[in-house]
């Protein structure tokens, strides 16, 4: 724990009436299993609970798996179970604590060990048999085997590993500021005192006994705290509208219906630190009066409402929701909303809907939910990685948040790093961080000496930004300069062998697929958007009379087209539905160039413009590709170099696929 933090956590509890601090440490130390004294001075308990819970000072092994989606889909169940098969087998008195994800997803399943008097050190690629392998080099030779190492966690109160490097130095770690990601990975997320000993709930209890709500939406609004879902709307603003609205009933809802492809930050902060994300929702709730709350989150997320289910739970023992919470007059219930995975409920009038019990379906605003939202009532609605910010503002003060970022954009971001890059996962900077710093120095660049095209950043309807303009600082203005927005956080990096019209083709589909049809211009514009980009990649031999000068006209009609669906669809979605094309168009012109004057796809990708021929050099005449080939459009005699008919090949690759020699040659 932040030294910083301790003191304002314990200078919090000791403001609260002797009644409250006492029965607060009661419970605390309820919760470690042990009984309270009772007569010590508040300070000096709580110090050696925080010691026990941040386990600075442990007398057994403690084993800490991470046990996030992704480390689970990477084998940690066997991880886990493998462990405590060689624990029991040997009859060692330690711990097996689950953990969420740290960030490092291509290196799960990940599994950490602290010995007493010991660093925690963590190791990649844990799985199975191969964990208990390493646990018993250090139980049995108090050795650390360097072949899986990650790195050592630094801690002063324990002693370091010799010749192991610190955590925080990794390539991966050094460059980043974790301020939302900071337990992830690291507590456990099911135990409520483990986030209370690392600063959780001050936040919360400095909120309602030290501040009025007034005083909490101008430090969200000093702070410049913008919306972390893709709007950036300023959160102080927002919830000060709420606050001012003259209602006996007032709603807040955290919008964790995740579902951009490419994007799993919201995800993995419900599994790992589900406590942060609840914290926030109170004190959000008290600042704008509301005294109802929903988490509104996809089905499809099933630990993670796991976890947050058993949150509130421990929140609800600990007397963090209820009535009168901790005596301070407020009363909050949070309630979990399972959503049925429609993209368009992400966005804020679709998910009031669908709350609601309707279908989700955008509303048109003005008015907006601080106005009239949840059953027409004032509603603040804010997502997961927005709200996981608050309890640090709250204790770190509106200065501390803006002393990082950029100007008009302080604090952090979270990023979900994926596609062709060697390091992949969850990455926390500071706004303004570049593009280039990111890809290359965080995740390690592009894997086998490839050169990098592009990022999508922004979800479906982001947009793509090229390898030249990498240097640009990340923020919420420069990227719209460049055709992207910041979005949810996906963040998807391709290389020299994606086609940039394919890439735009899979977005139109998926928001095609994924449009609630209320409005014309997303209903009809976005599926007349995907037909013109499916003529590009059309053959010219499946093309008949005027088809190639119907392609033409439909070409030229593609940008004025995406122009109306941007400037009068309803909602977010479509309004930001074009993104893909008009980015892609205006970085990559040359590759539709290509597919609509020469008809050929220069990446490859695009499987209806390659064409299939045998190099009659290289061939031998073996006849595997002529007996395999199921139009019969190879010739040739056995042992002389074959040739394809290219009016009979459909293109299928099973030629290429079976040649030994490399005869085939595609272009």
């Amino acid at each position: 724990m932040d030294n910083n933090i301790r003191h304002t956590w314990l200078d919090t509890l000791e403001h609260l009436p002797e009644a409250l601090h006492c029965d607060f440490i009661t419970r605390l130390a309820a919760s470690c299993g042990i009984t309270f004294p009772g007569g010590a001075s508040v300070k000096r308990e709580m110090d050696g609970y925080f010691n026990s819970l941040l386990r600075n000072d442990t007398n057994k092994p403690i084993v800490y798996i991470g046990m996030g989606t992704c480390g689970l889909a990477a084998g940690a169940g066997d991880t886990y179970s493998a462990v405590k098969e060689y624990i029991e087998s040997k009859h060692i008195a330690a711990d097996v604590i689950p953990v969420g994800c740290i960030g490092l997803c291509c290196a799960e399943p990940l599994m950490d060990v602290q010995l007493p008097g010991k660093t925690r050190v963590s190791f990649r690629n844990a799985i199975g048999k191969k964990a208990a392998a390493l646990l018993a080099s250090m139980l049995d030779d108090g050795k650390v085997p360097r072949a899986d190492v990650l790195g050592q966690f630094s801690h002063t109160q324990s002693m370091l590993w010799e010749d192991i490097p610190l955590l925080a130095e990794h390539p991966f770690f050094s460059p980043q500021k974790r301020v939302v990601l900071s337990n992830c990975g690291i507590i456990n997320p099911l135990s409520i005192s483990e986030y209370i000993a690392r600063g959780g709930y001050a936040a919360l209890l400095k909120a309602i006994h030290k501040n009025t709500p007034d005083d909490i939406c101008s430090i969200m609004t000093a702070s410049g705290l913008r919306g972390r879902g893709g709007g950036g709307f300023p959160t102080g603003k927002k919830w000060r509208a709420a606050l001012d609205r003259n209602s006996p009933v007032k709603y807040f809802v955290c919008n964790a219906d995740e579902g951009d492809p490419g994007a799993f930050m919201d995800r993995a902060l419900c599994e790992s630190d589900p406590h942060r994300l609840l914290e926030g929702l109170a004190v959000g709730a008290y600042a704008t009066g509301a005294q109802t709350a929903y988490i509104y989150i996809r089905a499809e997320y099933p630990l993670a409402i796991r976890h947050l289910t058993k949150a509130i739970g421990e929140m609800r023992a600990f007397g963090f929701l209820g009535d009168n919470i901790w005596d301070s007059g407020f009363n909050l219930d949070i309630v979990i909303k399972k959503g049925a995975g429609a993209f368009v409920c992400g966005e804020e009038t679709s998910l009031i809907n669908s709350i609601e019990g309707k279908r989700g379906m955008p509303r048109p605003r003005p008015p907006y939910p601080p106005e009239k939202g949840l059953h027409e009532r004032p509603t603040v609605i804010n997502n997961v990685e927005t709200l996981a910010n608050i309890s640090s503002i709250v204790v770190m003060g509106a200065d501390w948040f803006t002393s990082f970022g950029t100007k008009e954009s302080p604090g952090t971001k979270v990023f979900a790093l994926s596609g062709k890059v060697v390091r992949t996962g969850l990455v926390e900077v500071s706004i303004g961080t570049s593009m280039r710093d990111i890809v290359y120095a965080i995740g390690g660049g592009i894997p086998d000496n490839k050169r990098c095209k592009a990022v999508q950043i922004g979800g479906p309807s982001g947009g793509c930004v090229p390898e030249h303009l990498f240097n640009i600082e990340i923020d919420y203005h420069t990227l719209p300069e460049v055709g992207a927005m910041m979005g949810s956080g996906g963040l998807v990096v391709m290389d020299e062998d994606n086609c940039m019209v394919d890439v735009a083709r899979f977005f139109m589909d998926f928001i095609t697929r994924e449009s609630c049809g209320k409005c014309i211009p997303c209903r009809e514009g976005t599926k007349r958007i995907l037909s013109i980009l499916n003529s590009i990649i059309r053959p010219r031999k499946s093309e008949q009379d005027t088809d190639a000068l119907s392609r033409f006209r439909d070409v030229l009609d593609l940008v004025p087209l995406a122009g109306v669906i941007k400037a009068t669809s309803l909602c977010g979605l479509g309004q930001s539905a074009p993104n893909p094309v008009l980015s892609t168009i205006r970085w990559f012109r040359e590759e539709y160039e290509a597919h609509v004057f020469e008809r050929t796809c220069p990446a490859g990708v695009c499987t209806d413009l390659l064409t299939y021929s045998i190099d009659p050099d290289t061939c031998i005449g073996c006849t595997a590709c002529l007996v395999k080939c199921p139009e019969n459009a190879i010739m040739g005699r056995k042992g002389t170099p074959h040739y394809i008919v290219p009016d009979k090949c459909s293109g299928c690759g099973t030629c290429r696929d079976i040649c030994r020699k490399g005869a085939v040659v595609v272009r």
